[in-house]
């Protein structure tokens, strides 16, 4: 009986380790709000999730993962958390964790489709190095290419230095690339604040805080819709006036080293990233959506690449110490939706 009692209390306390591996001081998990992401966000059916510690799922019914992907509630509403370290495992082509969805459909820019977020974010990395134009930032929403050299036609970002109240949000166009990929860069635009080349001259020496910028925790809504081989962005907040683009992804302005612009010479230059792009751009490639939390902070050497290698702590990888002290990212959403391409301005 002895015998049997200690296995009992051996395994009682393996399982609390196991529950416990990747606690969080900020952990509001589910199990508090009694729904799963899905509950949601119906949608969630048509995708798959890739997590920051590897966790790779294709199926999201009932679905949840602590210190991820789960459920939170806050003023009585409920939202879909994405959260991601620094360091943990990554996909087989990115340097940075993600907590991220990725949707099953594909489509091409002829054919189009849509993606809207309502969001805030709560958290980007503390540390990393001020003069890298990648640190500080997560990706909140995508299109990635499935074809060629597979880049990123759009990234919606939001970046916020250490010290500051205000963050930017910003979104980049990454050139599908004519010839040798090496030679890739993205343009930054910025919606409020501060786009991507703004950096500070020291790793701890940060740029005047942004006048029109977005608070953690500040609500913000973006809206993409792909019609007819045209990108049309749409973002709104509450404190900030509505800012509207638009950007072809079927003919490119970048097909000649003159046209390239003096932000990306500024910033990619530096690391010998001046090439131009297919006169047709991503015509006829199939693309698809990805939305949450892609971190953009990583600890790899600044002086290896002063673009995205942003030298932050990672705590030789441990995710309780990056959630401990600072070094992770966190967005959540309040709305959603995907669908199909329409013709801007109607409903």
């Amino acid at each position: 009986m002895k015998k049997i009692i200690s296995i009992i209390i051996v395994l009682i306390i393996l399982g609390c380790k196991d529950k416990t591996k990747f606690s969080s001081v900020n952990d509001t998990a589910s199990k508090t709000t009694g729904k799963y992401p899905i509950d949601i966000f119906p949608h969630l059916k048509e995708w798959k999730i890739l997590l920051g510690d590897g966790t790779q799922v294709n199926e999201l019914t009932n679905y949840e993962r602590k210190d991820f992907f789960y459920v939170a509630e806050d003023e009585d509403l409920k939202w879909v958390v994405y959260k991601t370290p620094n360091s943990g495992i990554t996909s087989r082509t990115s340097s940075n964790t993600r907590s991220e969805l990725r949707h099953k459909k594909e489509w091409t820019p002829e054919v189009g489709g849509q993606l809207t977020g309502r969001l805030k974010v709560k958290h980007v990395s503390t540390s990393g190095d001020a003069r890298v134009a990648a640190s500080f930032s997560v990706v909140v929403g995508q299109i990635h290419s499935h074809e060629g050299h597979k880049n990123e036609p759009l990234k919606i970002v939001y970046k916020k230095f250490p010290g500051h109240t205000k963050g930017s949000v910003y979104w980049n166009y990454e050139i599908n690339t004519e010839g040798s990929n090496t030679k890739r860069w993205d343009y930054s635009t910025a919606v409020w604040g501060y786009d991507m080349s703004v950096v500070g001259e020291a790793p701890t020496s940060y740029p005047k805080e942004p006048e029109n910028g977005i608070a953690l925790n500040e609500e913000f809504t973006y809206a993409v819709n792909v019609y007819r081989g045209v990108m049309y962005l749409t973002f709104t907040s509450k404190n900030h006036e509505s800012r509207t683009f638009t950007k072809s992804l079927i003919k490119s302005t970048y097909t000649d080293t003159s046209h390239i612009p003096k932000q990306t010479v500024k910033l990619f230059g530096v690391i010998g990233q001046d090439g131009t792009e297919r006169d047709d751009a991503y015509a006829g490639e199939l693309q698809y959506f990805k939305q949450g939390a892609y971190n953009q902070t990583n600890g790899k050497d600044p002086e290896k690449n002063i673009v995205w290698n942003t030298g932050s702590k990672i705590y030789n990888g441990n995710i309780t110490k990056q959630y401990e002290n600072g070094s992770y990212a966190e967005v959540w959403f309040k709305e959603s939706t995907v669908g199909i391409g329409k013709k801007p301005n109607q409903k």
